[in-house]
């Protein structure tokens, strides 16, 4: 009847205005914070690739696919971890050991690695090449002049130079002479390129053109042997480019030269070590080769002595160049070989300004870094301003224990809030003495900055984006297939640089001695003719 339906319609309404009166936006068991610990296993079977070798490692049960289409994350790998906690063991050594179909250059203090695996890469096909800056002498040539392809690249070498032989955290009170010994180093290095025969385009030639300059303070009049070979290309190409920057650099007087000359030759002075103008006389690392076949190129640094070190700074930059070169020219966009760097001891070499950028873009060239820090700290002072931008293109990022409390609060708050229970008692005595317990919610730290400082050492943190982070064990290189080719499963030391193929074999005759009596000369007898006889001999 109409009165029940209307009494209905009534109650209806109440009903509605009651529930939308108390409505609330409820996140049960979260409202401090939804962090929680992942599954290593479950991780694992998201990002792994079903071939064991086609992964990288990032801990004992957990690896990610080198076919970055597939999970839709890039291949750069954050690693920070103090002094002993296994960045080399636990993580270098490992993916190199993968060796497969893919390059690695490896930044190697000490020589470690490819003692250890050198001898596995070569088994498994790989051409190994090394820049050994600790025994030069055993090291593969390196001339950056080869990979000069255009002006552009010449102005990078030279700002490179200059970058990484300045002592970190030095300003120059006067930049005015390190700008005029770059305009002076471009000349030169202009000149060697475009007007110098190709055996003599390296770092020595311009040492010794650099000699040839002498300046006289006395005598602003003088000529050098360097002043005559300009004053000869302005008769011939008077807009060379190498004149240009050696008109701008010769301005000044004589003895403003001799000072330009001083802070130049104080930069290249390296350069006079015989040990290093014979490594970069010639060249033998063929860089483009890296990205079209397996090549592993080792960069060997000494751990106690950075003095050489600007020479893998220019490598670095060199590399990336002529590897997103021939992508984009050659392959369409993307390398045929992906290309791996590991790079241990980040913080030793200097890199390019712009490596953030470098960083966003090489994925889609097949290129990837492993960034290996002993705490954030390093990264810090290195990119004052990109160095959160460069941790966030990195999509994994790995921790293996330190002692480093920025670090432990950076990784802390990585983690999260979680939301747990608590409770509290309370107690009262006397003549009316209660006792009571009070439930309640409350949030903390997934684990707090002493708790990641007091991380068991047999584990570490993985953070992949997008994911819940995994504690999980540090990989265990003895469990690795290919630990017996290498030095840690008992194979010898691999060593470079010393002849180990035999090229040629002779086999001595026994018979030599007879048949050597057998073709012995026969005595003949001479005359000595005058002058005489030799005029009326022909007739002269």
């Amino acid at each position: 009847s109409t009165k029940i339906v209307l009494i209905f319609l009534i109650f209806y309404s109440m009903g509605v205005g009651i529930y939308l009166s108390t409505r609330r936006n409820y996140r049960r068991r979260e409202e401090h914070g939804s962090a929680k610990w992942g599954n290593a296993g479950t991780l694992n079977r998201k990002y792994r690739d079903k071939n064991p070798s086609a992964n990288k490692l990032l801990t004992q049960n957990v690896s990610i696919g080198l076919d970055g289409r597939k999970h839709r994350r890039n291949l750069n790998i954050m690693v920070v971890g103090g002094s002993g906690s296994g960045k080399t063991r636990f993580f270098a050594k490992p993916n190199m050991m993968q060796a497969y179909d893919q390059s690695y250059v490896c930044l190697d203090p000490k020589g470690e690695i490819i003692r250890s695996v050198g001898g596995l890469l070569e088994a498994k096909g790989y051409e190994v090449r090394v820049l050994d800056l600790i025994n030069m002498h055993r090291s593969h040539c390196y001339n950056p002049f080869v990979y000069l392809r255009d002006d552009n690249d010449v102005q990078r070498l030279v700002t490179n130079l200059f970058k990484s032989t300045t002592p970190k955290g030095s300003q120059s009170q006067d930049p005015f002479w390190d700008t005029a010994a770059s305009m002076l180093l471009l000349a030169l290095v202009f000149y060697l390129k475009y007007e110098a025969p190709k055996d003599e385009q390296n770092f020595p030639m311009v040492m010794e053109l650099l000699r040839a300059g002498d300046v006289r303070e006395d005598d602003d009049s003088y000529i050098s042997p360097l002043d005559e070979l300009f004053d000869r290309l302005e008769t011939t190409n008077p807009e060379h480019i190498a004149l240009k920057y050696y008109r701008a650099y010769h301005s000044g007087s004589a003895k403003t030269l001799k000072s330009i000359q001083i802070t130049l030759a104080a930069r290249l002075e390296k350069f006079n070590l015989e040990s290093l103008a014979s490594l970069t006389a010639t060249d033998e690392l063929d860089l483009p080769s890296i990205g079209e076949k397996k090549v592993a190129l080792f960069a060997l640094i000494p751990d106690n002595d950075t003095s050489f070190n600007f020479l893998v700074s220019i490598l670095y930059t060199q590399l990336f160049q002529q590897l997103f070169y021939i992508a984009d020219h050659k392959y369409g966009g993307s390398l045929p070989v992906h290309c791996h760097f590991i790079m241990d001891e980040f913080a030793n070499v200097s890199l390019p300004d712009d490596f953030d950028k470098i960083l966003s873009v090489m994925r889609s060239r097949s290129v990837s870094v492993s960034i290996i820090l002993q705490n954030l700290a390093q990264l810090k002072a290195l990119f004052d301003k990109q160095w959160e931008s460069i941790v966030g293109n990195c999509d994994e990022f790995l921790y293996l224990g330190g002692n480093e409390q920025s670090t432990h609060k950076y990784v802390s708050e990585l983690l999260g809030k979680e939301t747990i229970d608590t409770n509290t008692f309370g107690k009262s005595t006397g003549r009316s003495g209660n006792y009571s317990t009070n439930y309640q919610i409350s949030g903390r730290e997934l684990m707090t900055p002493d708790e990641v400082r007091m991380l068991d050492n047999r584990y570490a943190l993985l953070f992949v984006r997008g994911e819940l982070p995994v504690m999980d064990f540090k990989f265990d290189i003895r469990k690795h297939p290919n630990i017996s080719l290498t030095a840690d499963g008992g194979k010898p030391p691999f060593i470079h640089g010393e002849p180990t193929k035999a090229v040629a074999t002779l086999v001595f005759d026994s018979n030599i001695p007879e048949n050597a009596i057998s073709v012995m000369p026969v005595s003949t007898s001479y005359e000595l003719l005058s002058n005489e006889d030799l005029e009326e001999l022909f007739d002269i």
